[in-house]
């Protein structure tokens, strides 16, 4: 599979069998957290006007709506759970007929401009042939019918995150071009809109000219999607599973790319200034190093009441791939010390740069669940727990200052606006008076 190869992601060329990376031959259980069809899902569900079905059980389908907090300022069409349904007897003789009969009565309820249609590990065992099913509708019936090849068996969710970059590339980028164009036009590649991030990261680019031409995919649109291959530069946003799509992109349109992050002033500033850089446009450098010292300074002013409150708690992180070290920076500017980092879904380069700013001794939990969480906190006397909303019963239970950081969250905490904001959480959810309140003996026992 093409996917499982990637140049410029060195770990699957050098280790093949690293956790995190792609794998050819996956084990069962590996895929225990997400799988390639979640991947997939998460890559394309914010393309919000676009209808996504799932060609499988029901089961397949629990991904409804409200099942993720990526989201829309206008089309919700994403956030319906389309599946269709297949019970004992399709699945024995086939499940042609009823995914056809979806497409067309998607395509008579919603009207919308494409349908992306998702293989699972049922329908690939059984050999549906998606790609020809796809196009044959496609043909009848006038508009996109997009394959998304990525049965759960084949791999981790950071494969399926590629495979459906690989599908954007094979039908969708490169088939329209936008109505208008700017000297400063770029794409966001691995921004997924959580909790709204992306609209302050837009806000931050227009303020100094910059332009998304493409988001993929938050917010995203089919359309804008389609001439996705005009923009000047590609900026990968914290997430080296679509890096394939930024490097194929490059060889096929000509099209820069770097990895950034917005979490934290400095990465923040540090993205900003490499776009200028790259765009190689002297007016905006001289724009974009003016911007960012102005709200590195308005920012200092603003967060160091929380500062003072933050600095020297202990935190203990806990979450997969690139947010383990990118949040990190973020936390370690409002001078908390991070005690424990989550590893279990990050790569060799992921963990390296988790090294790079904690250092050698901090305590990396691999796996072991809410257990080996406890154990952490408990043996570096945490003082907060910064983690998916999974385990936020767990710190509840333990009577554990929590902060959710994952993708089921309603908070943004990208750039300027959103470090404040994760100061402001901290600092509320560590000084809750609840805290004190569950230390005191019950009257009964004061007796």
């Amino acid at each position: 599979m093409k996917a499982m190869q990637e140049p410029a992601c060195e770990h699957s060329v050098k280790n093949n069998n690293h956790k995190g990376c792609a794998k050819p031959k996956p084990k069962p259980g590996e895929a225990a957290g997400g799988c390639s069809f979640d991947g997939a899902q998460i890559t394309l569900l914010p393309i919000a006007d676009a209808a996504h079905l799932i060609h499988g059980p029901i089961a397949c389908g629990g991904n409804s709506w409200e099942g993720r907090g990526s989201l829309s300022s206008g089309s919700n069409l994403h956030r319906y759970g389309l599946t269709t349904d297949l019970n004992e007897q399709q699945i024995i003789f086939g499940g042609e007929k009823q995914l056809r009969d979806a497409i067309r009565g998607i395509v008579d309820r919603f009207s919308p401009p494409a349908i992306f249609v998702y293989s699972t590990c049922i329908t690939a065992l059984i050999g549906v042939d998606l790609d020809a099913i796809c196009r044959s509708e496609t043909e009848k019936l006038g508009i996109s019918i997009i394959p998304v090849n990525s049965p759960g068996f084949v791999g981790s969710k950071n494969l399926g995150n590629r495979l459906a970059g690989e599908a954007l590339l094979d039908y969708v980028i490169g088939t329209a071009v936008p109505p208008f164009e700017s000297k400063w036009d770029i794409n966001l590649i691995g921004e997924y809109n959580i909790a709204g991030e992306i609209w302050d990261i837009k806000e931050l680019l227009n303020q100094v000219g910059i332009n998304i031409l493409s988001k993929i995919t938050g917010d995203g649109r089919f359309n804008e999607v389609r001439w996705a291959h005009r923009a000047k530069l590609n900026m990968v946003v914290c997430s080296r599973a679509l890096i394939n799509m930024a490097r194929k992109m490059e060889e096929k349109y000509d099209i820069p790319y770097f990895e950034g992050s917005f979490y934290g002033a400095k990465e923040t500033t540090l993205s900003l200034q490499t776009i200028a850089r790259l765009l190689n446009d002297k007016e905006l450098i001289d724009r974009v190093y003016a911007f960012t010292n102005q709200e590195e300074k308005k920012l200092d002013q603003e967060i160091s009441i929380h500062r003072k409150k933050l600095k020297g708690k202990r935190a203990v992180l806990y979450t997969g791939g690139v947010k383990s070290w990118s949040i990190i920076s973020a936390l370690q500017e409002l001078g908390i010390d991070v005690v424990g980092v989550g590893t279990n879904k990050s790569t060799n380069e992921d963990i390296a740069r988790i090294r790079e700013r904690v250092g050698k001794d901090v305590e990396l939990i691999e796996s072991g669940g809410a257990k080996k969480i406890l154990q952490t906190f408990r043996k570096e006397q945490g003082d907060i727990m910064i983690a998916g909303g999974r385990n936020m019963y767990v710190a509840l239970k333990e009577h554990i200052p929590f902060i959710d950081i994952n993708q089921e969250r309603h908070d943004a905490y990208a750039g300027y606006k959103g470090l404040k904001k994760l100061a402001e959480q901290l600092v509320n959810s560590l000084e809750n008076p609840v805290w004190q309140m569950v230390k005191l003996r019950p009257p009964w026992e004061e007796r």
